[in-house]
C-alpha cells in the first residue's frame, strides 16, 4: 500500500506539471502529435497503480508524443468532476477512469461527452443508462463471475472438511456496483454446493486499517465464524490480519479479491487466506490503452464491454509464480 500511495502522489505530480505545461502552450494537436488523454485512478489501492503501469507503457498506442494528464480521485466524486471539466477543458481526445460512483459521477462524464471527450471506462463506470448514452467503451472483469470463483473455491473447501453450514462474515466495498456484483455471484456459487451457508454479517471496509477494525468487530460478535469474504484487495488484507490478531488461525479463513504482493505471500502462507481472485491492473491498463486507441481513431468496436481476463489463484505455487513475475509489486 505505501507503493500504491506513492505512486498515486506523483500521479497527482504528473497532472500539476502537465497542466502548467498545457497553460503554456495552449491547446492543439491531434493525438500523436501533442495530443491528450485523460486518465482518473478511484483511489490509491495497488490495482490502480497497476492500471497505471499498464497504460504508461503501452501508450504509444496513442501515439509517439502523447501526453497522459492523471489524478488519483481518492474516492471523492467532487474532486474527479474538477479534473474532469479542467482537462476536458484542455483538449484531451479521450478520457479513461474508474468512477467513483454510478450516479455522483454522472455530470462530470455527461460534461466530457458533450465536450467531444471519447470515455473509457475500466473497473467501473455509471447507471446502465448512462454509460449507454456518454462511454464509448467499458473494460470489465465480469464481476459475477469473480465472485462465482471464490464462491466456488469457498464451497469446495467446505465440502471438503465436511462442514454443511458454513458461516460467513463479508468485508465490502458496495459504494460501487462492481462490489455488490461480486458478493451475488459469491453468494450464487457457495448456495448451489451449499445451500444452508449463511452471510452472518456484511459490512464496507475498503482500506486495509478500516477492514481490519470491521473484521474484529465481526468476530466478536459471531463467535466461531468459518471464514470471511473481502471483496477488495484491503477488505481481504483486513479480514486476514484480524483472524491471526484474534488467534483464530487455522480456525477461521478467508477468501479474497485483488491480488497484492501481500496478499500473494499470505496465499503462501496459505493457514488463512485459501484463495484469491484477480484482474490485473497492468493488463487492464494496456487494454485501456489499446481500446482508447480504436476508440479515438473511429474503429467500431464488436461491443462496448471490453471483457478483462478473471483469475483464481488458490494455491501457494500459483502464488508464488504470481511473485515471480510482478517482482516490482504492481499487480
Amino acid at each position: 500500500m505505501k507503493l500504491a500511495r506513492h505512486r498515486a502522489r506523483n500521479a497527482i505530480g504528473v497532472f500539476a506539471l502537465v497542466l502548467t505545461g498545457i497553460a503554456a502552450t495552449g491547446c492543439g494537436g491531434r493525438v500523436g502529435e501533442g495530443g491528450r488523454v485523460g486518465l482518473v485512478y478511484m483511489d490509491a489501492q495497488g490495482y490502480y497503480a497497476g492500471v497505471r503501469k499498464g497504460m504508461l507503457d503501452s501508450s504509444r498506442e496513442l501515439g509517439e508524443d502523447v501526453q497522459i494528464l492523471e489524478i488519483n480521485a481518492q474516492g471523492d466524486a467532487s474532486k474527479e468532476s474538477r479534473f474532469v471539466d479542467t482537462v476536458s477543458s484542455a483538449g484531451v481526445k479521450a478520457l479513461v477512469m474508474s468512477p467513483v460512483s454510478t450516479t455522483a459521477s454522472i455530470p462530470a462524464v455527461k460534461l466530457a461527452h458533450n465536450s467531444g471527450v471519447k470515455v473509457i471506462c475500466y473497473n467501473t463506470c455509471l447507471t446502465d443508462e448512462a454509460t449507454r448514452k456518454y462511454v464509448s467503451a467499458w473494460i470489465l472483469g465480469d464481476p459475477v463471475k469473480f465472485g462465482e470463483l471464490a464462491g466456488a473455491k469457498a464451497a469446495e473447501y467446505f465440502v471438503s472438511r465436511h462442514i454443511t453450514a458454513p458461516r460467513i462474515g463479508v468485508i465490502n466495498c458496495e459504494t460501487v456496483e462492481v462490489c455488490r456484483q461480486r458478493r451475488a455471484g459469491f453468494q450464487k456459487a457457495l448456495s448451489a454446493q451449499l445451500p444452508q451457508a449463511r452471510i452472518v454479517a456484511n459490512q464496507q471496509g475498503t482500506t486495509i486499517d478500516s477492514a481490519v477494525q470491521v473484521a474484529e468487530r465481526v468476530l466478536t460478535a459471531h463467535h466461531g465464524l468459518d471464514a470471511f469474504y473481502g471483496e477488495s484487495g484491503g477488505a481481504t488484507m483486513g479480514a486476514v490480519r484480524a483472524v491471526r490478531q484474534h488467534g483464530l488461525t487455522g480456525k477461521t479463513v478467508v477468501f479474497g479479491s485483488d491480488m497484492t504482493t501481500d496478499l500473494a505471500r499470505e496465499l503462501v502462507d496459505n493457514r488463512i487466506l485459501k484463495a484469491d481472485v484477480d484482474i490485473s491492473g497492468r493488463v487492464v491498463g494496456k487494454m485501456a490503452a489499446d481500446t482508447t486507441a480504436q476508440v479515438i481513431s473511429g474503429e467500431k468496436l464488436s461491443s462496448q464491454i471490453v471483457a478483462a481476463p478473471v483469475e483464481l489463484y488458490s494455491t501457494p505455487g500459483q502464488a508464488r509464480k504470481w511473485l515471480a513475475t510482478h517482482a516490482d509489486g504492481l499487480p
